[in-house]
């Protein structure tokens, strides 16, 4: 059943009785149908008979239940009645922080006199919003050019490093608890760097930060003589944090308007207020339906954005899924999978349109009206223009809460995010002592190509493919364990890449439409910080590949007996740790210099009527790992890395097993080739 649009309609009545001033405001204006209702971004919705008959009765549940009023009185009950009543100050951090704008404007005016680039250094809630912020904007003219950082893959920092003046660079340490590993790393690394190349120069002048009060990241800032020091809210949980200083003052730096944003972004603080019923609060519905959905099974919201807004997807992604995956329940975000036909899409979606309206794309539209054509339940939610992101912020973080009540879980906690940090300072500890990550054995090799496990997948995988003992045998019995309603999961730690993203969204569309899965792609580490709660504690509906490549230059951590290519191994071995602690369903390949591996992984996953690439020679079209920035070996700036062409050999090891759930292999030299010459499948009826 289709719904009007939410933002458009002057119909607005039926508020409960409400006490409080600004709830008398918000009435007056939305039951004239003012100009706080038609500056909303827009909201309508199509769902299956039975489907929008469940969300009525969720809406009438939160409706005679005041649950919308018990949300903004800090009700806890509401949820699982712990801590949730201490994690809700992103309620009114609009109002909060509207007189700081004028203030982060200055600060940001100061600021591009001095320097060329900004450049933040954080993960999760603290990275994923300003890198939204930095891939939509950009630079305002004169502002510094934005820049984030939230890895530790040693060829990611060199990327970066090279396409700043660390000289003419401030550089934003952001992190809530002033105690997470990476930005920390990340802190030591430049500050040195700064302090070798800016002479007879304050090396604090380059940093500011942003954090908790507090902290010892407070304490590390106050002692080195940092620039600035913002603080963050103690109520807000770090993906909540957007509208903070979290967001809004990496936001300044680049040249936001902070005032005309949030001026914006409360327009949709008012319309999702306490006194707005449940049907007619944009936030409330939104999360009424994507919370009863995700009951019926409908649990893989699955994003389609303009191209001008397609980076919200990053941030949307970690608050579904950090927030929602837990206790065996929650929303497994799907951000950025290739559009396919209705008929490669299961029962198990629910699509949501994030549409500019002033930059629209055909195709997107076409693809979105076919879906609704063929029975899928979507959501159109309608920008008017970029700067509308805030409002969206804001609406998905009252959908989040509500969902989050609906499903019956804490919205506010991330236990299984913290299971694999503690794996992987382990495993850091153990290299600090031992000088080598603890061994391990593939149970197969092909080439320079090994697969890791632990037991109890490796006997799954060796009676699924009982005759075929090969790669891509063991690649398409894994793959096969999707069954309908399952997601598959390509977990990459390697450098993000635009060359690499490419490849990995390939192999997601071939998965995809071969076995109607639901496919969602992450990059190392930073998507531990992100997705990685609901893959672990969310449903064990999850189908888990990990790719693992060897950094051929390494950078070593100040201070520290490891390098970032072992603190990143001793992640990857982490979270492969975890899932299979979980029950997951988990694959782990690591890449050697076999140019044709990526190839045998596309034809695993490829059905009889679409055709795998041809591989390119590896002496001419080689991708390597460590060296993978393609318009800087273009322009000669660094060395292209040839990848040795290996002979093809197999060896299959049945009785190899994980020895303590270790996955990674000594790190040495190798490539990332295979990447490189996958190119998009082609389906040869088209």
């Amino acid at each position: 059943m289709k719904q009007p649009a939410l933002g458009a309609s002057p119909r607005f009545g039926g508020h409960e009785e409400e006490s409080t001033r600004e709830c008398k405001e918000v009435d007056v204006d939305l039951r004239r149908g003012g100009a706080l209702r038609s500056t909303l971004n827009r909201m309508s919705y199509q769902l299956p008979q039975s489907d929008h008959r469940a969300v009525q009765v969720t809406l009438e549940d939160w409706t005679t239940g005041g649950k919308i009023r018990r949300m903004w009185a800090r009700d806890a009950t509401l949820w699982t009645n712990h801590d949730e009543a201490g994690w809700l100050d992103w309620l009114n951090v609009v109002d909060d922080e509207a007189g700081a704008g004028r203030t982060l404007v200055d600060f940001a005016i100061e600021m591009r006199c001095k320097f060329a680039h900004v450049v933040l250094l954080g993960m999760g809630g603290s990275s994923l919003c300003p890198d939204v912020m930095a891939r939509t904007f950009g630079p305002a003219q004169g502002y510094p050019d934005p820049l984030v950082l939230d890895s530790t893959d040693p060829q990611q920092i060199r990327t970066l490093e090279s396409r700043i003046d660390v000289e003419a660079t401030l550089f934003i340490v952001s992190s809530k608890s002033g105690t997470t590993l990476e930005p920390n790393f990340l802190m030591e690394h430049f500050y040195n760097r700064v302090r070798e190349l800016v002479v007879n120069a304050d090396a604090g002048a380059h940093f500011i930060v942003v954090t908790d009060p507090g902290s010892p990241l407070e304490a590390i800032a106050r002692a080195r003589g940092f620039g600035r020091v913002f603080f963050g809210v103690p109520g807000i949980g770090g993906r909540y944090s957007a509208l903070s200083n979290f967001g809004l003052v990496p936001g300044a730096l680049m040249g936001l308007d902070v005032p005309r944003f949030l001026e914006r972004a409360s327009r949709m603080v008012h319309s999702c207020a306490a006194c707005v019923p449940p049907a007619e609060n944009p936030g409330a519905l939104l999360g009424a339906i994507l919370g009863t959905l995700a009951t019926r099974g409908r649990d893989k919201v699955t994003f389609i954005a303009s191209p001008g807004i397609v980076h919200l997807g990053a941030w949307l992604e970690q608050l579904l899924a950090e927030s929602t995956g837990k206790e065996g329940k929650g929303i497994i975000p799907v951000d950025r999978e290739p559009l396919g036909r209705p008929e490669v899409y299961g029962t198990d979606r629910v699509f949501v349109y994030l549409r500019l309206d002033g930059a629209p794309d055909g195709p997107q539209d076409v693809a979105v009206d076919a879906l609704e054509a063929a029975g899928q339940p979507v959501v159109r939610i309608g920008l008017a223009e970029a700067h509308d992101l805030g409002q969206e912020f804001f609406r998905w973080e009252v959908a989040t809460a509500v969902a989050g009540a609906i499903i019956g879980i804490n919205p506010f906690n991330q236990p299984d995010v913290e299971a694999s940090k503690v794996a992987a300072r382990k495993l850091t500890y153990a290299y600090e002592e031992a000088r080598a990550l603890p061994t391990e054995r593939p149970f197969y090799e092909e080439g320079a190509l090994r697969l890791f496990a632990d037991e109890k997948n490796h006997v799954a995988l060796e009676q699924a493919a009982p005759s075929d003992k090969t790669l891509a045998g063991y690649l398409r019995a894994h793959f096969g364990r999707a069954q309908p309603g399952d997601y598959v999961a390509l977990l990459a730690y390697i450098e993000r890449s635009d060359a690499h993203d490419q490849r990995l969204q390939a192999m997601r569309r071939a998965i995809r439409d071969s076995r109607h899965a639901a496919t969602c792609v992450g990059f190392g580490p930073r998507f531990l910080h992100s997705t990685g709660q609901v893959y672990k504690g969310g449903p064990n509906t999850g189908v888990f590949l990990q790719l693992t490549c060897d950094d051929a230059e390494d950078l070593m951590v100040p201070d520290h007996a490891y390098s970032f290519g072992v603190v990143k191994a001793a992640q990857a071995r982490g979270d492969f740790r975890v899932l299979v602690e979980r029950g997951r369903r988990a694959l782990r390949v690591n890449i050697g210099s076999d140019v044709a591996a990526i190839a045998i992984i596309a034809v695993a996953t490829v059905p009889s009527n679409v055709r795998a690439p041809t591989v390119p020679d590896p002496n001419t079209q080689a991708l390597c790992c460590a060296s993978s920035r393609e318009r800087e070996i273009s322009r000669g700036v660094v060395p292209h890395l040839s990848c040795r062409d290996v002979p093809l050999t197999r060896r299959s090891d049945p009785t190899a097993r994980l020895d303590d759930g270790v996955v990674n292999p000594p790190y040495h030299p190798v490539s990332l080739a295979t990447l490189a010459n996958l190119e998009e499948l082609e389906d040869v009826e088209s």
